[in-house]
């Protein structure tokens, strides 16, 4: 009887989309992704060693330099502690937005795979929520493996660390989203050093291996509008077991990027390729 209940309002959700954008078999893209990286999981995996070697190169060896620092809460914590969190924000953010930028390019404009699947039963929404989904799971594995190694040196400090996943897996999905989005604005593949330019910055300067207090105000402001300084405060937080309303708001950011991202993905492909 529930399921009986559920299908209107299914289909009156479903009529929000112009017709042809939606036929609910995203799942699709994400098998074809399965089978085609069935044979090639260290690709997957190679983008999971950079967070690590900082967490060993400056985690650890500006450890015995840095000594103690002040965390989230005023918490007075070791300086690899401070740092593995924020490296698992950006292990999350380089998983989620190489697979849906790099990938998805090519995919786009050279494979011209895209053209094929929207020439089946597939809509652009379908499309654009197993792509994202497939950049998802590489973010979440490679926050799971960075984890992994966080739990194996004792860096995690809290009972709320249980939660450092799921939250990763969030923050993967946000900048998954807005990748994808993004791409669909790239003319060319020259257009790809763009991402470069944009993730480099984000990991040096929003917060990874140092507060933000050293910044000036303006600065700082700045600063703590970029979407990977809300993912490394929301990490931390929970390691640290400081848990307040600001981790809602931090988490509510990457909720409103995964939506955006997913209109505009959807939008843009609709466009580029259907009209």
């Amino acid at each position: 009887m529930t399921a009986l209940l559920d299908q209107p309002r299914a289909s009156r959700a479903l009529r929000i989309l112009p017709q042809g954008m939606y036929s609910r078999r995203g799942h699709i893209i994400l098998e074809r992704a399965f089978r085609v990286y069935r044979h090639s999981w260290l690709v997957i995996f190679s983008g999971f060693f950079e967070p690590l070697f900082y967490l060993f190169a400056l985690g650890t060896g500006l450890h015995r330099l840095v000594g103690t620092v002040v965390g989230p809460g005023g918490q007075v914590m070791s300086y690899t502690e401070f740092v593995a969190p924020a490296l698992l924000a950006s292990s999350a953010m380089n998983g989620a937005i190489f697979d849906s930028t790099i990938n998805v390019f090519f995919k786009l404009k050279f494979a011209k795979l895209y053209d094929s699947m929207l020439a089946t039963s597939l809509g652009p929404v379908d499309v654009a929520i197993g792509e994202i989904s497939w950049a998802l799971i590489r973010g979440g594995l490679y926050s799971a493996g960075f984890l992994t190694v966080m739990v194996v040196m004792g860096l995690t400090g809290s009972v709320w660390a249980v939660l450092l996943l799921p939250a990763a897996l969030l923050i993967a999905l946000g900048f998954a989203s807005v990748g994808m989005a993004l791409t669909t604005f790239m003319k060319g593949i020259q257009d790809l050093d763009l991402v470069e330019v944009a993730i480099l910055p984000l990991f040096l300067f929003s917060g990874t291996f140092y507060s933000l207090s050293v910044y000036p105000t303006g600065i700082r402001v700045a600063v703590e509008c970029l979407p990977l300084q809300h993912g490394i405060a929301l990490l931390r937080g929970l390691n640290a077991g400081v848990i307040d309303w600001s981790l809602a708001g931090h988490a509510c950011y990457f909720v409103g990027m995964a939506a955006v991202g997913l209109i505009v993905t959807a939008r843009r492909l609709d466009v580029l390729l259907l009209r």
